[in-house]
């Protein structure tokens, strides 16, 4: 039982950490996208936190074979992703402020939602192969279906972070009071920092 609840506690606070992102990105969509519905930060939530539930599996199935691989461009594509999103946002945000008549509030969009998805999760690839690794499963040839489990875990810590995050994006959006404009910039300026941040990380780490 000691075991069980200290392998719980372990996978619990990778997952705390691998959300963080998406919880950070969270943030930035309650705070751009105007009138989001209950509907639509449900979406935004499960999205995030199925992405990161499905990449360690992906990555506990590839094993240690393409680690190296992976590992050498991972951070980049998180940083180009998150970038492109972000900078589209500043300049979108700013060309409202310059031509207000022209300005349009963001809207919920499910492409993007998923792209943000995907630059937030990468890490949660690595995790998995580092999963596998540790516990030996592909390996050794007898596969862990705790991985499954620790999946498991990862999604509902996510979903509860990036719900978090939604709710007090919409609160600092409120704050705003309508000034989508500024909101965009300031979302805008979130995402870029977080694409930086990963890729500072990967390559001090590295």
């Amino acid at each position: 039982m000691n075991l069980f609840w200290t392998s719980f506690l372990e996978i619990a606070l990778i997952g705390l950490g691998l959300s963080m992102d998406a919880f950070a990105v969270s943030i930035c969509d309650g705070i751009t996208i105007t009138k989001l519905s209950k509907r639509n930060a449900i979406v935004i939530a499960s999205i995030f936190g199925l992405l990161q539930g499905i990449m360690p599996l992906i990555g506990y199935f590839i094993g240690s074979l393409f680690y190296s691989y992976i590992e050498s461009f991972d951070h980049w594509i998180a940083f180009a992703l998150l970038s492109l999103i972000g900078g589209k946002m500043v300049f979108d945000g700013i060309k409202s402020l310059v031509k207000p008549e022209q300005a349009k509030p963001k809207q919920f969009s499910y492409k993007e939602i998923f792209i943000q998805g995907i630059a937030t999760s990468i890490d949660a690839l690595v995790i998995g192969i580092t999963l596998c690794s540790m516990s030996m499963g592909l390996i050794a040839n007898n596969f862990d279906f705790s991985i499954f489990l620790q999946a498991g875990i990862i999604v509902a810590i996510t979903f509860a972070m990036c719900s978090i995050g939604l709710f007090l994006g919409k609160g600092i959006n409120a704050l705003l009071k309508g000034k989508f404009a500024i909101a965009e910039i300031i979302g805008g300026i979130i995402l870029i920092s977080i694409g930086v941040k990963i890729l500072i990380d990967h390559l001090i780490l590295s």
